[in-house]
């Protein structure tokens, strides 16, 4: 079984390249199962730090919207592509054109290379709630209309109709889950709109200042990297009759407002903690944010078998334990 992760030296590549060597499986039905043989990363740069050695894995470098370097990456011996590779919502929003030559063009590049191969592999694809905004209803529901209100929603809308098309055509078995917004990331603050949503429990946890841009009544739907992984695995290994026409799904969440995440952490952590957030609201910022669906019934997702944290508290728990070695800065 040989895998691709683009996107892979990110954050929830790292954690599924390291959940899909811990497994050593994927069952992906028809005869194509079992032991995972090789896991080839591929990002626009190397990994850092670097992964732990494993032989089974591979790291490759490129522009993922490169359709040779994309043919090199995806061979006819791939089974399943997991296409997490994209431009993060505030860059997509501030360059235009670079949004849409990664978040478009290599989508199509992977999907294209994947058609040229005629083995029709899985594709998992990292779509988003982005993809809903605007005048949408209270509760989002698995019939609600697609209208982003940003470049990335939009890039993002369109590579769901790409997977669905290119299923319903034969050339791929392709699975899109739109992801809530994902919390906590490891690392620091990147250009993702939502990237202070894991920064006001991040920084203060390590004792760091972070600085909230938002008003602390936003609501937010929210999933931690545990089961944004879990999602993924899960979804490449649902047979593809469970999909039906449409190869997209809402995953299941929780909807917490920024003042309840920083309840949570104050519950875990202690209100000293909390103290090292500063609260500097930023109009652009909260203008992208508050376009955001908060509400989601998620019952097909639920259907499927996809889960979703019981508690903010039990997301900080484990960015605790997963990323801080089971300490943190009082």
């Amino acid at each position: 079984m040989k895998v691709v992760i683009t996107g892979g030296a990110g954050f929830i590549g790292r954690k599924l390249a390291a959940k899909l060597l811990e497994k050593n499986s994927l069952d992906l039905g028809g005869g194509r199962s079992g032991a995972v043989d090789k896991v080839t990363v591929f990002d626009m740069g190397e990994p850092d730090p670097p992964f732990p050695p494993d032989p089974r894995l591979e790291v490759m470098t490129g522009d993922v919207s490169d359709i040779e370097t994309i043919r090199r990456l995806i061979t006819p011996d791939v089974d399943a592509v997991f296409h997490l590779a994209a431009v993060v919502s505030s860059g997509a929003e501030a360059d235009f054109d670079l949004g849409m030559r990664v978040n478009l063009g290599g989508t199509r590049a992977v999907l294209d290379v994947c058609r040229e191969l005629g083995t029709v592999p899985r594709v998992c694809f990292a779509s988003s709630v982005a993809v809903f905004g605007g005048n949408v209803p209270d509760v989002i529901r698995d019939d609600t209309h697609l209208t982003p209100q940003t470049s990335y929603g939009a890039q993002k809308a369109m590579g769901e109709l790409m997977i669905n098309d290119y299923s319903r055509k034969g050339f791929i078995d392709g699975r899109a889950l739109r992801l809530p917004t994902v919390v906590v990331r490891p690392g620091k603050p990147n250009k993702a709109a939502s990237t202070f949503a894991s920064s006001i429990i991040r920084e203060p946890l390590q004792g760091d200042t972070a600085i909230c841009p938002v008003d602390p009544a936003q609501a937010m739907w929210l999933l931690s990297p545990r089961r944004v992984v879990d999602a993924f695995i899960r979804a490449a290994e649902l047979p593809a009759e469970a999909w039906g026409p449409s190869r997209s799904v809402s995953i299941p969440g929780i909807t917490h407002t920024v003042r309840e995440m920083v309840d949570a952490l104050a519950a875990v952590a202690g209100k000293k903690v909390t103290e090292r957030i500063r609260w500097q609201p930023d109009p652009a910022i909260q203008k992208i944010v508050s376009g955001w669906p908060m509400h989601f019934a998620a019952e097909r997702g639920k259907a499927l078998g996809f889960g979703a944290d019981s508690s903010m508290e039990e997301i900080v728990r484990a960015f605790i334990e997963d990323e801080l070695d089971g300490t943190f800065a009082g």
